[in-house]
């Protein structure tokens, strides 16, 4: 994999664990052999960071544009001038301003195509809403800047679970499941799972959204009346789709084991089965936009800030399946064009 690859990378709340995993992640210098990292941030920022946990000498190569990137360096660009109060652990305006300055700036620059792929630390969802940002998260920002339709997918290398309802409230995801929305969303993990990891014919099981899938109708008729129909919709265009399924047997019975991808109703029906099984080396991957963007499994960490116990693992593995996805994307894109058209 060439190193010439770039990865742009924003820092997130400048109060969180971000640039800590993120300098940590770097720190490696084998990284360097498969990418140019980009960070979007500032180095007065990222020096804190390394002196407040203790990260060594490490530093950042300075750049002013992603087409002065060096190869075998990590590279910073810095996205504001003025000086920044951090306080370590605390939900501050400050926090949400500067993690938007820098998504902003790597957003621009993946659009651009000057970045082949962007990785997110994470934001705190309060403090960054604006005028300029007023959206649930990472996912539903990056679909209003990109092309195509998003899916979020959490995902290790052996489990993708999608989301069919994503940053919504509990009491708003029943009216939101229709048949239009599940074969949309179903679509998109088919289309995710062939270009961005090479499954030539995938396997996905869809959960219901009732306790044991409603029972008959007993507790609830949505799997029956909707959710059951529309996959036999979809396998009758010849995919291989499944279900709905109990959440909680299909996941005590690791019946997931035997399907490519998962799509979960809800945000914490697939979430919280996933993050129980691999929190600390899950992937969050948005699918199903032009660009390629991936990011850790967990939060800003307040809670652990600057007392150096930050794990970079998940950080790391979102760095790695960024690059994979971008070279599965060109490998499909490169296939399907040169194909022999009948």
């Amino acid at each position: 994999m060439s190193n010439k690859i770039k990865i742009g990378i924003s820092i997130g709340d400048v109060n969180g664990i971000g640039l800590e995993v993120i300098i940590k992640t770097l720190s490696n210098p084998a990284i360097l052999n498969y990418c140019t990292p980009i960070v979007y941030g500032h180095t007065k920022v990222s020096s804190f960071h390394r002196k407040a946990n203790n990260l060594g000498d490490f530093s950042f190569n300075v750049i002013n544009h992603a087409n002065q990137a060096q190869l075998k360096k990590a590279n910073m660009i810095n996205c504001w001038e003025e000086d920044v109060k951090i306080e370590l652990g605390q939900v501050t305006a400050t926090g949400g301003k500067y993690a938007l300055l820098s998504l902003e700036r790597a957003t621009a620059d993946l659009v651009a195509g000057d970045i082949d792929a962007l990785v997110t630390a994470p934001i705190n969802k309060e403090n960054i809403q604006s005028e300029e940002f007023n959206f649930p998260g990472h996912t539903e920002y990056l679909e209003s800047e990109l092309d195509g339709e998003s899916l979020m997918i959490l995902m290790t290398e052996d489990l993708r679970i999608g989301l069919i309802t994503g940053h919504i409230p509990l009491s708003k995801v029943s009216e939101t499941i229709t048949p239009e929305l599940i074969k949309s969303k179903v679509e998109v993990m088919y289309s995710s799972l062939k270009q961005d990891f090479n499954i030539g014919k995938p396997k996905i099981a869809v959960l219901g959204l009732n306790p044991h899938c409603g029972d008959n109708g007993v507790v609830g008729t949505e799997d029956d009346e909707i959710i059951r129909p529309t996959i036999k919709e979809i396998q009758e265009t010849g995919k291989l789709v499944y279900g709905p399924y109990a959440a909680d047997g299909f996941f005590g019975s690791k019946t997931y084991e035997q399907f490519d991808g998962v799509l979960a109703m809800y945000h914490d029906q697939g979430l919280a089965p996933f993050k129980a099984l691999s929190f600390g080396n899950g992937v969050n991957f948005t699918a199903g936009l032009n660009k390629v963007r991936t990011s850790p499994d967990h939060g800003t960490g307040f809670d652990i800030a600057g007392k150096k116990k930050a794990n970079h693992l998940s950080f790391q593995e979102a760095l790695f399946s960024s690059l994979h996805i971008h070279r599965n994307r060109i490998e499909y894109q490169n296939l399907t064009k040169n194909s022999l058209k009948v």
